[in-house]
């Protein structure tokens, strides 16, 4: 399925094309990869080098794991379009995590975790951000899922202010290993169904 949200005007002033979100098949393979290694470093602080950047570029974001992600059944990689263009793309991953942090921190089961959430520079204002967490979560609830559970780095604002918009509330903390060298996340965690009370550990 694919949807679409209106943004009113292109920088010309002529009505611009509508930003579109689609689960991503084997095709997507290196524009994931290109719009996953653009967008990485700039969710990272000022203190992480470049060279740990680019180790984790290469380790987690490279054109063949995104051929292991697209094909795996367990993942939902969502791209987000406008007029054929990329503009970001958002990962899920379903199970129960395997960090003992993150299992001590969520209250919601089953889970699905929002590993990735990413759109280029140029697609703010584009709603494209908005409408790949949309379909993100409209995917966890339709997996049967109560809750969705994200790590971000502590000292990410801008990421933290958009999940919070997004319903997320910070739950516990983490770690998260980029380039050999540990950063440290927050845990942030909202319901997508299920009843109240459906809560477990």
């Amino acid at each position: 399925m694919t949807t679409h949200v209106g943004d009113s005007s292109d920088p010309s002033g002529s009505p611009a094309s509508p930003a579109t979100v689609r689960p991503a098949h084997t095709g997507d393979v290196p524009t994931l990869a290109a719009v996953a290694a653009a967008t990485f470093g700039l969710a990272c602080p000022p203190s992480m080098s470049p060279s740990r950047v680019e180790a984790f570029i290469g380790e987690v974001l490279s054109p063949e794991r995104f051929a292991d992600y697209v094909a795996d059944p367990a993942r939902h990689v969502l791209l987000a379009e406008r007029a054929g263009v990329a503009l970001g793309y958002a990962m899920l991953v379903g199970g129960e995590p395997s960090d003992d942090d993150v299992r001590a921190a969520i209250r919601l089961r089953p889970t699905v975790e929002l590993s990735k959430i990413y759109v280029l520079p140029q697609a703010h204002g584009t709603g494209a951000a908005a409408l790949l967490m949309a379909q993100a979560l409209e995917w966890a609830r339709a997996s049967g899922a109560n809750g969705v559970w994200l790590g971000v780095n502590q000292q990410n604002e801008r990421a933290q202010r958009f999940y919070g918009k997004s319903g997320f509330e910070r739950v516990g903390t983490k770690r998260f290993l980029v380039g050999g060298v540990h950063e440290d996340d927050y845990v942030m965690e909202r319901r997508v169904g299920g009843e109240a009370g459906v809560t477990g550990r």
